[in-house]
């Protein structure tokens, strides 16, 4: 009797650890939901509603993985099926969505150079789950797709919201899509913002200038979301940059 007892208390805990899976893979399901819906919208001609769609997929791709690690959930599956979610929901459907809003009048050179960024973002994913474990989680090498697609999404909404669309020549809109291309597959680093004590020393003048920012996200979520997504793409070559001519300190 004590025997079937432990073994029904063992399998409910199994239960239990395999149920807890759900929670992060659920989140990936709703970043490809959101992927694959923007794509729909974007062949119907909703830019607009696409490109707020992939930026909720950026969230929910941010939100998997600290659910995962925060519940001791991650997995090689969940790692897996997160990267085929990532490249629907930021490296399809931003590049099909950008060549239907901006780039179609350019004909072949229009969509070979979404062709190159979702190219460009399947490098990326795959560098990155081979790199898993052996470089450090303080930096990203190369920008994140999730924030090259969101470059993108934000470019949309920040030209519908200032009815800038007709005003600019659809060749110039090639410079982000090459330029985001090549960013993802460079060995430039970007700030993961993973570091615990990057939070924990905030102090009281960093906590209201971020309090700032999120009711200037809310006054003008497009506005404040694109100058957010140009900062953080900035900041990897400007470090780079800034970091090229320090002298390496010398080994004893």
């Amino acid at each position: 009797m004590g025997k079937k007892h432990k073994k029904g208390r063992f399998m409910d805990r199994h239960r239990l650890h395999k149920g807890i899976y759900i929670l992060p893979n659920l989140f990936t399901s709703l970043n490809l939901f959101c992927g694959f819906f923007a794509i729909i919208l974007s062949i119907e001609g909703n830019f607009g509603l696409a490109a707020a769609v992939i930026v909720i997929a950026g969230l929910c791709d941010g939100l998997d993985g600290k659910i995962a690690r925060a519940t001791r959930t991650t997995s090689k599956f969940g790692v897996e099926y997160d990267s085929l979610a990532d490249l629907i929901s930021f490296g399809l459907a931003p590049s099909l969505m950008f060549y239907l809003w901006a780039m179609k009048p350019l004909g072949r050179l229009g969509w070979l150079a979404a062709f190159l960024f979702t190219t460009c973002g399947a490098l990326r994913l795959a560098r990155f789950n081979t790199q898993s474990g052996t470089v450090s989680n303080e930096y990203f090498v190369g920008l994140p797709i999730p924030a090259a697609a969101g470059m993108l999404a934000t470019i949309i909404l920040f030209c519908l919201r200032l009815d800038l669309t007709s005003s600019i020549p659809p060749v110039l809109f090639l410079l982000p899509m090459y330029g985001l291309s090549f960013l993802m597959v460079s060995t430039i680093r970007f700030n993961s913002f993973k570091k615990a004590e990057l939070f924990r020393r905030m102090n009281f003048n960093v906590l209201v200038g971020v309090i700032l920012v999120f009711i200037f996200i809310a006054a003008e979520p497009s506005i404040a979301l694109f100058l957010s997504a140009v900062v953080y793409v900035a900041s990897g070559p400007v470090l780079c940059f800034r970091h090229r001519n320090r002298p390496v300190p010398e080994q004893e």
